[in-house]
């Protein structure tokens, strides 16, 4: 069953800049309708309905109990959850996501959620956890691991068949409390892309992306499940008129507005219902979000305004915004038994560790029945061998010592499998003492969480409260935004006069929204000429700019035009090609340049044709006659079945230690997360093949 975006709006107090401004107040809210009201400067109003409103005197600790509690509390449970905060530059999105952790009040929906989802782990009961923790930015369009050593290493978006869009190569963090989750916070935030403008000294150059992933299983049933939660922190919609950004920060600002631009798109792609194709691509926001929007995911928005006048524009445009994304569909559902679970994997190898401290003299007798088996194949391969070597001699009558050179060597192949077989077993019985293994499982379960707070009965008492109270709250609002819809010709009245006047009130009313929806045509048309206006402007930006690298190409082209890639513009325009995934052109490589041949004229057509014929024909001739000089100088006689025999025995032998190798690396990958704490997508997506069944060749029936 869908669901609905739910959609709130934040509004802050004004800031230094607007009070010396001398700025007036203009958006009024009533929390009990959840309803906004902006007063323009013809005192004409606009009215919009959410699902809360928040003044200037609320606290991100009333969001979050009201709207964000339920979300979360829906993530420990299996489900995929989404909030992100939307608003021109500096209307507060940072403020409302982060806060300030020296007043209690406004410590951000951040911080919030992870204290809610550790203290929902610690009073699970039969359960236990792995937490981890992964922090994103899209910066200029291009995506980079907040949490890695190397700060300019770029990231790309991939798309798995069965997982859906992820980013190669980010790293996630396995946590273990609140504090670890607060310093990869802070880490990511240090790396983040900040800069001042004209309207917010700290202003948010890119988007960030921090998601909390959290696996449980029930010890009981054995039901595993894994939520999803994504905390976006989008940067803010920003005019140049007024923020005054050149150089980098116009070119931040320029692909902030068409990231933007592009979320709007798919919104408004989504609300249309009539959109077959919704435009996810264009953007790698959008691409990212793509499960959060129209997808299994349930979404919180909050649209973050400024109170100002001088902003009555950008919140507006804000407010529109948010009114169109409450008509988004979403389709969530509990993720139960993923494939790709970090804990299922977890728990098969304290199994596997535990069954092997507890039955080692068992895991040792089975390998040497094992070991026993195949020197029984391989004598019995060699026993084969001599017998067909027997019946050729006899049958072609070749020389004794020859053969005897032969069964010679086939003893020692077989001798040294044995060998080799035998020491294999031996490796694998003495890799893992008993002490190592239990260190092992010690490691393991250090990673999981969960049950700690099992039996702390006012912790939980304060969950379900808080959880309730919530759902009260978005009950009443319900109600009270019935009653308001309420139609009065389903009213019964005393009098036909008392009726005439509900009828008029009525008629007068709908005649007010009349005119309001025509002022809303009129202001669109003129935000809409505002917006032209402005992406004109950047359009003649871009293009000066465009004009300057030209001109430095055409000065420079005289010194390329000796490179035989780089010095033919027109080609090198031809043979470029556009790669969506890393938004760039690829440029033909100019290490390998391709020579032109001369033409062919009528006078030498002829004889250069045959010469080719004949260097080909030549070339072939000695080719064969070295493969026939290599066959005759080669006894046939030692290598006829010697291609047989030890091959198998070498085919075998190469089996087993791929197959020892494979298991000893996926140990290898699994001892080397654990050590440190950090699983990267790559290992989760793309080397869980092991998982997917293959086809099995079918053998043909024996007539």
């Amino acid at each position: 069953m869908g669901e609905s975006v739910r959609v709130i709006c934040r509004c802050r107090p004004l800031n230094q800049r607007e009070i010396d401004l001398n700025s007036n107040i203009c958006v009024k809210m009533d929390s009990s309708l959840g309803q906004v009201s902006i007063f323009g400067s013809d005192e004409s109003v606009k009215a919009f309905t959410f699902d809360g409103v928040y003044y200037m005197d609320s606290t991100a600790e009333q969001v979050y109990n009201d709207i964000v509690y339920p979300l979360v509390e829906s993530v420990v449970e299996g489900y995929n959850g989404t909030v992100f905060a939307y608003g021109q530059t500096g209307s507060g999105k940072t403020f409302s996501m982060n806060g300030n952790d020296s007043i209690p009040g406004q410590r951000g929906l951040v911080p919030r959620s992870f204290e809610h989802i550790f203290d929902a782990v610690a009073t699970t009961i039969d359960s236990k956890f792995i937490v981890k923790v992964s922090y994103v930015e899209i910066y200029n369009e291009d995506i980079k691991d907040l949490l890695c050593e190397d700060k300019q290493h770029k990231l790309e978006i991939k798309e798995h068949a069965e997982k859906g869009v992820y980013v190669a190569g980010l790293s996630m963090h396995i946590v273990h409390n609140i504090n670890d989750c607060d310093k990869l916070m802070q880490k990511g935030w240090s790396n983040r892309h900040v800069g001042a403008t004209l309207m917010n000294k700290d202003s948010s150059r890119s988007h960030s992306i921090f998601t909390v992933y959290v696996e449980g299983i029930n010890a009981k049933t054995g039901c595993l499940r894994m939520g999803k939660l994504n905390l976006v922190d989008l940067a803010g919609s920003e005019r140049q008129s007024k923020t005054g950004a050149t150089g980098d920060r116009f070119k931040e600002a320029t692909k902030i507005n068409l990231s933007l631009s592009a979320l709007g798109n798919v919104i408004s792609a989504l609300v249309d219902g009539k959109s077959k194709h919704i435009p996810y691509r264009d953007s790698k926001l959008t691409r990212l979000l793509q499960d959060s929007l129209g997808g299994n995911t349930k979404t919180i928005m909050v649209a973050c305004i400024s109170p100002s006048d001088n902003n009555y524009d950008e919140t507006l445009s804000t407010l529109r915004y948010a009114n169109r994304a409450k008509n988004i569909k979403n389709k969530p559902k509990i993720n139960e038994d993923p494939k790709d679970a970090l804990l299922r994997e977890y728990q098969e190898e304290i199994e596997r560790l535990k069954a092997y401290v507890k039955e080692g003299s068992n895991l040792r007798r089975k390998s040497i029945i094992d070991i026993e088996t195949e020197k029984q194949q391989l004598r019995k391969e060699y026993e084969e061998s001599i017998q067909k070597i027997r019946s050729e001699y006899e049958h072609e009558q070749k020389s004794k010592a020859a053969l005897q050179q032969e069964l010679d060597n086939l003893k020692k192949q077989y001798e040294k499998a044995s060998v080799a077989i035998v020491s294999e077993g031996n490796n694998e019985n003495s890799t893992e003492s008993v002490a190592e293994t239990k260190k092992k499982i010690e490691m393991l379960e250090k990673q999981m969480v969960g049950g700690e707070q099992a039996n702390n009965e006012s912790l939980k008492a304060t969950r379900k409260k808080r959880l309730k109270e919530a759902e009260t709250k978005m009950h009443r609002l319900m109600e009270a935004l019935d009653i308001k819809a309420d139609d009065p010709l389903l009213h019964v009245y005393n009098s036909t006069h008392e009726k005439l006047e509900a009828l008029t009130k009525q008629y007068k009313h709908q005649c007010q929204k009349m005119k309001m929806y025509e002022k809303e045509i009129k202001d669109i048309q003129s935000e809409f000429e505002i917006d032209r206006l402005d992406y004109l402007d950047t359009i003649r930006k871009q293009d000066r700019q465009l004009k300057l690298l030209n001109q430095i190409i055409d000065k420079a082209h005289n010194l390329l035009k000796k490179d035989p890639i780089l010095g033919n513009l027109e080609k090198l325009k031809k043979t470029a090609i556009w790669d969506d995934n890393n938004d760039c052109w690829i440029l033909p490589d100019n290490q390998n340049p391709t020579t032109s041949l001369p033409s062919a004229t009528k006078i030498n057509n002829k004889p250069h044709i045959e010469n080719i014929v004949m260097l080909k024909e030549s070339d072939d001739l000695k080719k064969l006659k070295k493969k026939l000089e290599n066959s005759t100088s080669e006894n046939i006689s030692e290598t006829y079945f010697k291609t047989k025999t030890t091959r198998n025995v070498a085919e075998r032998i190469k089996a087993d230690r791929q197959r020892f190798d494979t298991a000893k690396s996926r140990n290898f990958h699994l001892d080397d997360s654990i050590a440190k704490g950090i699983i990267y997508t790559d290992d989760i997506y793309e080397n869980n093949t092991h998982l997917i069944k293959k086809p099995q060749r079918l053998e043909a029936l024996s007539k």
